[in-house]
Parts: C-alpha cells; structure tokens; sequence
C-alpha cells in the first residue's frame, strides 16, 4: 500500500506553526511542542515531521516556504532568507539522519555510520573561529561569520551542533520515543512519562483500556 503523503499545513495556515491561523481548517493536527524541544531544536527539528491518527501524514518543511517559515521561528534565517527547494531538500535530510542517531540512543543500538558521518558533516559547515569585528555602534566585538549566502550552513551546523550536545550530554539519558502509536515523535522522558503531549497520552491510556475490556470480554466462561 502506497504511504499517505505528507502535508504541508503550516502554509496555508492550518496547524499551529510559524504562519498557522487559529482556529482554521485543521487548527489542531499540529500538538504543541514535544518536552524537550524548548531547548534543544535539533528535537524539534526530528519532530517537524508527524503521523497523525487516521494515516494522515504532515511535514512541517514540506516546502521552500515552510522550511523558511520554521527556521525564521528557531531563529536560524531570516524571514526574507529565501530558502530554495534544494536548501529545503537538505534540511530535511539532516531530519532524518539526526532522527536515526536519535532512535539509535533512545533504543540502546549502535548508531548508523551513514548518520554520524551527514552530522559529522554538516558540524563542518560552522565557522572554526568567531572573527574580531568592529563598528561604531558595537565597537570591537567577536561575531560568527555567516552571510546570506551561507545562512542553510550555518544552520544546518547549528542544529547538528545541538544534536551532538544532545546525544553527549545528561539529558540523552531521557531521550525516549513518544509510545503512543501512530506518533513518531521523541520527547525528553520526565519520570515515567513516555509521550509527547496530553493527546498522546490520553490515546494511549484509551488504548490499553480497550484492550482490558477486550480481553475480559473474550475470556473463557465456565461450563
């Protein structure tokens, strides 16, 4: 069976992004921010692509525009930055090889060589060294060069770098996937919680109370 494509919702202003319309059609296919993604958007960055109940499928950089529209939010372009579908290709692409050392280390596997070597890769793109600058209104002062021109690398750097400092550091200990099905979100785990939003989690306990009454109503009676 063919897959469902995915949905670019956050042009037409239908989920809850950068440029979403309250109240509009589909207002509410987009769950808030998963734990975690508040300070690190490289997890928001892996989990700007969602399944969504029903099979329906929705890609928050599914075009030049949007992927434009969610970096501007994360601070990464500018809103007139102009992201072509090729830089746009990249972005995602960089998703999915960080959502590979992602599920790598929330499930205790070795992490593909393909992946570490696009992040790898893509940490290469960020200046070595932070140049001395100077002008009237700042004065002496250290800054990261990164024209307009090379704006997707410095993103694309800065996102590998906050996947690296993710997989590193004492938070990768609560990366964990989000264990309500069909959602391929991950979340940074807060005691025994392993779902991304109320949604999820209200699905997921409706899901196992089915599954008790199910099996209480199959259950063998007595002759």
């Amino acid at each position: 069976m063919q897959e469902a494509p995915f949905t670019d919702l956050s042009a037409t202003g239908s989920g809850r992004g950068p440029g979403a319309a309250p109240g509009g059609p589909g207002a509410d296919a987009v769950p808030p921010p998963a734990p975690g993604a508040d300070a690190y958007p490289s997890l928001d960055l892996v989990n700007s692509t969602l399944s969504l109940p029903g099979g329906r499928h929705l890609d928050l950089l599914a075009t030049p525009g949007a992927a434009n529209r969610w970096l501007t939010a994360h601070g990464l372009a500018p809103v007139d930055a102009g992201v072509q579908e090729t830089c746009a290709a990249m972005l995602r692409d960089l998703r999915e090889q960080v959502r590979m050392l992602f599920a790598a280390r929330a499930s205790g596997q070795p992490a593909p060589r393909p992946a570490l070597a696009a992040v790898n890769g893509a940490l290469a793109r960020r200046p070595a060294a932070a140049q001395l600058r100077w002008d009237r209104e700042r004065g002496p002062h250290r800054e990261v060069p990164h024209p307009v021109t090379g704006v997707l690398e410095h993103a694309l750097a800065t996102l590998a770098d906050d996947a690296a400092d993710l997989l590193t550091g004492p938070d990768a200990e609560r990366l964990t996937a989000c264990g309500s099905a069909p959602c391929t979100r991950f979340l940074l785990r807060h005691g025994r919680r392993h779902w991304c939003s109320t949604r999820c989690g209200d699905r997921a306990r409706a899901a196992r109370a089915y599954a008790r009454r199910t099996r209480g109503q199959e259950a063998p009676t007595a002759d």
